[in-house]
């Protein structure tokens, strides 16, 4: 299948640059995966489109503060660190710029010798291995001298670090985040699960490798990144109970989606307690064998996320809805607009 088959012109103003004031407040398109039929609402009406009975399910992962500003120890240069995968105890997997002037045995010191990081070794995409040396608690440094790692078509500084995390982030480990579920309030979760919606969490810890650009012409070749993931034996006992009742299961984000058919497809549809690594990439012709519908964002022209949404509603469903949200001036990607697709 052709990558161009995903494209469509997307006009660069209208990639969200900054959150809305009000969460709530984002336009929420419907769409009919069945019919293509379209309509137009607000998030915070989501819950007229949800039934009792049915089952929301949040990625609950937490995006690290993982960039961080600091200078080498003999030279003084400056020198961006951005933390990638924890691999034990303090060393970390991370990319470094610039990556020419860290050499094995290098030490990069940040906020006045809070935190420093010994280059333990050079990776062969151009990473570093770091070890970090601190006194306390790492997360804690962390969250006092790391900035988020917004995504890179974001240019503007963010004033409110939150606005990037959901309201129900819970487990730390995330470079980005999921961001379907950023238009969901304290409030909004209360009303639905007060109408008899369930609530369920995964996590799934989502890396850099979803801005990753989509290089192949055919992409049954594109190389899929992978990512951890994590569904408890309460979630799992919720997902096929709210199922043998005839429930819906929806998904708040691609990357509950990912997660949820990575476990589906290894126990014929059934849900189980598991956690791992998955690289599942899910485009059309893919049989959803966990989830019945879905929240997501806009995203951007040919990417594997777009890949997926095509798989749920069908490709041609997909981009007459894309081609309208770029007519109605609907806002683009991490910080923007939302789409349920039932």
């Amino acid at each position: 299948m052709k990558l161009d088959l995903f494209d469509f012109h997307l006009p660069e103003e209208l990639i969200a640059q900054v959150p809305l004031e009000n969460r709530e407040a984002s336009r929420l398109m419907v769409l009919d995966k069945e019919t293509g039929d379209i309509q137009h609402d607000v998030f915070k009406h989501i819950t007229e489109y949800l039934q009792p009975g049915d089952c929301l399910v949040l990625n609950d992962t937490k995006v690290l503060p993982a960039r961080l500003h600091g200078s080498k120890e003999d030279t003084g240069a400056n020198i961006e660190v951005l933390l990638l995968k924890q691999q034990q105890d303090d060393e970390w997997e991370t990319l470094v710029k610039p990556a020419k002037r860290i050499k094995e045995g290098s030490t990069i010191v940040f906020g006045d010798g809070k935190l420093k990081a010994v280059c333990t070794g050079v990776l062969e995409h151009g990473g570093r291995m770091l070890r970090f040396q601190y006194d306390g608690i790492f997360y804690e440094v962390l969250e006092e001298l790391g900035e988020m790692p917004l995504p890179p078509y974001i240019k503007e500084q963010l004033d409110d670090q939150d606005r990037y995390q959901t309201v129900y982030a819970r487990e730390r480990g995330s470079a980005a985040a999921p961001t379907a579920g950023l238009h969901f309030t304290k409030e909004l979760l209360a009303k639905v699960k007060e109408m008899g919606v369930h609530i369920a969490f995964i996590t799934l810890h989502v890396g850099l490798g979803t801005f990753r650009p989509v290089n192949v012409e055919d992409i049954d070749d594109h190389d899929m990144h992978s990512e951890f993931y994590q569904m408890t034996a309460d979630t799992a006992h919720l997902l096929n109970e709210v199922k043998a009742n005839g429930g819906r299961i929806i998904t708040v984000g691609t990357t509950s989606t990912r997660t949820l058919e990575t476990i589906a497809s290894r126990h014929n549809g059934v849900f189980k307690e598991e956690s791992g690594w998955t690289s599942i990439f899910i485009y059309p012709g893919y049989e959803f064998k966990g989830i019945d519908a879905m929240i997501t964002n806009f995203h951007l022209p040919k990417s594997t996320l777009i890949m997926l949404i095509s798989a749920l509603a069908g490709r041609e469903n997909v981009l007459h809805a894309y081609n309208i949200a770029v007519e109605e001036k609907y806002r683009f990607f991490s910080f923007g607009d939302a789409m349920f697709i039932k």
